[in-house]
């Protein structure tokens, strides 16, 4: 075997050492896909928690300012009638 052969043969055991080393080895492109996908979903879970902040900021604010949400809540949570409000129960056979 010549030294050019050698050198060369060299140089490609190398090269595809060094790409199997950074496609699968520590902090390599698997990993950086994976934290990647990691990333992605918790941007999304952010985002799906500040629409609900800004739903939950809205009911707080109603609760402090319309009688008549708060009304529709003890009724709908709690059960509460209205003072002149009957109940009536039917059986059924």
């Amino acid at each position: 075997m010549s030294k050019q052969n050698f050198f060369l043969t060299f140089a490609i055991v190398v090269l595809f050492s060094m790409t199997v080393l950074i496609m699968f080895g520590d902090k390599g492109l698997a990993d950086l896909n994976i934290l990647k996908k990691g990333r992605d979903g918790l941007a999304q879970k952010n985002e799906m928690m500040m629409q609900e902040n800004v739903i939950l900021y809205r009911s707080i604010e109603r609760l402090k300012n319309d009688p008549g949400f708060i009304e529709n809540v003890a009724r709908q949570e709690l059960g509460v009638i209205g003072q002149d409000e009957l109940i009536i129960k039917i059986e059924k056979k």
